[in-house]
């Protein structure tokens, strides 16, 4: 299959309701099963290297131990930004509550090996993802900024850039209070910073919690 197949792809498993999993719609229309597949979702948004996010590519049929010929849609498929002329990085992912992953080996054992071999045949990778790769602190610090992602202001942004540039590093806390000495304007300013990071102008360790003692620095 070449990949300008996949561009116009739409979920080839119905999503509907399900009294185990949460079921919903992502802002740029993608469906999600569970709640780990939306979290999934949300890391791909956020990630600039990421290029599409595609639920539900494919279906591979493969062929079980007894003879009989089964069908599996893999979660997902991610599809990177490439360097020109060369083919953009693809994985094609599953994503599975590490416990359901356990309690099921057995049988998913051999859909994940059709996936594997299928993938490697297109020259992708084939990965599992369970909460210990999905959740922890990066992900929450990124539901917490994308909420501010697009507040702006243009005076307070220049303000804060402008600041930041010249002290090079500073923590959310110090810089609210080198720029104004009231409360009222500080934590009227503290918004701007947050949509400030969550847009990247204004770096930031996102793997650990962000609080108002985070170190932060000028991009």
């Amino acid at each position: 299959m070449k990949l300008s197949e996949f561009k116009m792809l739409k979920p080839i498993r119905k999503i509907g309701i399900n009294c185990r999993s949460i079921t919903g719609t992502m802002p740029n229309g993608n469906r999600y099963e569970s709640s780990l597949e939306r979290d999934l979702m949300i890391l791909m948004e956020f990630d600039p290297t990421v290029h599409l996010y595609t639920p539900q590519p494919i279906v591979i049929q493969y062929k079980s131990s007894d003879g009989k010929t089964h069908r599996y849609i893999p979660d997902g498929l991610i599809e990177y930004h490439s360097e020109p002329e060369k083919l953009p990085k693809m994985i094609l992912v599953e994503v599975k509550y590490r416990i359901d992953f356990l309690n099921r080996f057995n049988e998913i054992l051999p859909k994940f090996r059709a996936a594997n071999l299928y993938a490697k045949n297109q020259g992708w990778e084939f990965k599992i993802y369970t909460e210990d790769q999905i959740r922890g602190p990066f992900l929450e610090n990124i539901k917490f900024l994308n909420s501010y992602k697009d507040l702006m202001d243009v005076s307070l942004d220049f303000m804060i850039s402008e600041k930041l540039d010249k002290l090079k590093f500073s923590t959310p806390n110090e810089l609210i209070r080198t720029i104004f000495q009231d409360k009222w304007n500080q934590a009227r300013i503290i918004p701007i910073l947050w949509g400030m990071i969550a847009r990247r102008e204004i770096g930031c360790d996102l793997t650990k919690p962000i609080t108002m003692t985070t170190q932060i620095w000028s991009l």
